[in-house]
C-alpha cells in the first residue's frame, strides 16, 4: 500500500543521518514491527548491523522473522525484554496510539534500552479529532499533535530534536473519506489495496513530500506526525 511505502521511506530518511553520528555498531529495534515490512527494509538498508524486531502478536513475529532473515521476539513496549542501553536506534511506527501501548510505561521502555547517545524515530497519527473507523478496525485509541507528542517526549527525559507532520496533500481526501464520507457501518477504511491510478496519485504525492523533506521543509498539518528525539547525551539535528 502506497501510505506504508512512504512511511518506511520517511523512517529511514531519518535513520540516515543519526546512524551516521553513531561510531560504533549497536543494534538497532523495530519496535512494533508487524509482520516485517520496515524490518526487512532496515535488514536491507544496514546489512552489517544487528538488526531486531520486536510485536506483541506471536504470529506476526514469526512473519516477520521469515521476512527479514532477523531475529524477532514477542513482547510488549511495556517492558522491552532487552538489557540497559542496547539500541543505538529505537524504531516506534503507530505503536504508542494502540490500545494495549502505555504511551508513559512505553517511552520509559525506549529510554531505557536505548545507548546514551541513541535516538527514538517515531511516526504517529495526527489528530483526536480524527478518530474514526479506521482507527477502531486498527485498535487506535490516541491520535497526537506535535505538540502532545512533545511534551510527552520531555517528560520521558527525551529531548525533541525533529518534528514534522506528513501526508499533507492529501490530507484534505483523508478528512473528507474518514469524517464527512465514513461509508456503511462496519466498512474498515484505510488500510486496503487502491486501484491502480489512485495509488499511482498517492504514491506520487507522498514522493514529491519525500522530496521536500529532505530539502528541509516541514509541514504544518497532515495525517501523521514523524519525531526524533534523543536521550539525554545525543547530538542535535
Amino acid at each position: 500500500m502506497w501510505w506504508f511505502a512512504a512511511n518506511h521511506r520517511n523512517l529511514l530518511m531519518l535513520s540516515r543521518r543519526r546512524l551516521s553520528l553513531e561510531t560504533g555498531n549497536r543494534p538497532i529495534l523495530d519496535a512494533g514491527c508487524g509482520t516485517g515490512g520496515f524490518l526487512t527494509q532496515l535488514a536491507a538498508r544496514y546489512p552489517d548491523r544487528p538488526v531486531f524486531g520486536l510485536d506483541a502478536d506471536q504470529q506476526a513475529c514469526g512473519r516477520a522473522a521469515a521476512k527479514s532473515d532477523r531475529p524477532v521476539c514477542t513482547g510488549s513496549v511495556n517492558a522491552l525484554p532487552f538489557p540497559d542501553g542496547t539500541f543505538a536506534v529505537i524504531f516506534s511506527a503507530d505503536v504508542l496510539c494502540h490500545r494495549n501501548a502505555d504511551e508513559h510505561r512505553a517511552l520509559g521502555q525506549f529510554r531505557r534500552c536505548l545507548a546514551e547517545n541513541g535516538w527514538l524515530i517515531m511516526n504517529l497519527p495526527a489528530y483526536r479529532w480524527m478518530l474514526s473507523k479506521h482507527d477502531v478496525a486498527v485498535h487506535n485509541t490516541r491520535r497526537y499533535t506535535s505538540g502532545r507528542l512533545a511534551r510527552l517526549l520531555e517528560e520521558a527525559g527525551f529531548r525533541l530534536v525533529y518534528s514534522t507532520y506528513w501526508n499533507a496533500l492529501l490530507f484534505p481526501f483523508m478528512v473528507i473519506s474518514r469524517k464527512v464520507f465514513p461509508g456503511r457501518a462496519g466498512m474498515v477504511a484505510g488500510v486496503t489495496l487502491y486501484p491502480r491510478p489512485i495509488d499511482a496519485l498517492c504514491r506520487t504525492a507522498t514522493a514529491f513530500e519525500i522530496a521536500l523533506l529532505r530539502m528541509g521543509l516541514r509541514f504544518p498539518f497532515g495525517g501523521s506526525v514523524l519525531a526524533v528525539a534523543a536521550k539525554q547525551g545525543a547530538g542535535s539535528v
